[in-house]
């Protein structure tokens, strides 16, 4: 299994224990995930994971009086993280720093997620951006169909079709073929900051 050079404080660690102890479900562990890794959007997030709710790719990792599971796929984006627990006066706050949950980053078994997300990074809203715009990915279908959203001068924008249909669909299709299409979910009635209304 992979290894991870997360660390987590010996102050969080107190903390997770005594938040895990207080807790009526024997053996409860935390999960550590990345949401939308890769991107600018990239969010660290922990979950309680009960006894047998780990996915098959996770990645266990042993504390005194407790255990957390790492998403597997997440593992690479959290990379030299520190999750740290700092008292204050009212009461504390748990911190998590992952340095390359942002940073796209592409090899061999990247999903087709992964690979969509690193070309609108990389390569599409650095165009977009010229115009006040963005796009991101909300979601991938069953089908293969990405759903996008725009934002910035995009939203809104009465040349919105043709920078879908033209620019992202195409080049989005031309790299990755088994993308079986892209829609768009953008509310295009709100104008304010609209490139060309």
């Amino acid at each position: 299994m992979t290894e991870t050079s997360i660390t987590v404080t010996p102050s969080a660690q107190d903390y997770l224990r005594d938040l895990l102890a207080k807790q009526s479900s024997p053996g409860i562990g935390v999960r550590i995930f990345v949401e939308r890794p890769g991107t600018p959007h990239a969010e660290c997030c922990m979950a309680y994971c009960p006894e047998g709710e780990q996915e098959e790719h996770d990645l266990r990792l042993d504390y005194e009086g407790f255990h957390a599971w790492i998403d597997g796929p997440s593992v690479r984006y959290l990379e030299d993280a520190v999750i740290d627990y700092k008292k204050d006066s009212m009461g504390g706050q748990l911190t998590f720093r992952a340095p390359k949950s942002r940073v796209p980053e592409l090899n061999e078994d990247a999903s087709l997620e992964e690979r969509i997300n690193y070309i609108l990074y990389s390569e599409i809203n650095p165009g977009l951006a010229s115009h006040g715009g963005n796009v991101q990915l909300l979601e991938l279908t069953d089908d293969n169909v990405a759903v996008l959203e725009f934002g910035g001068g995009c939203q809104g924008c009465s040349a919105v079709d043709l920078t879908l249909k033209s620019g992202v669909e195409r080049t989005l299709k031309e790299r990755l073929p088994e993308l079986a299409g892209v829609r768009d979910s953008t509310d295009h009635s709100v104008t304010e900051n609209a490139y060309y209304k």
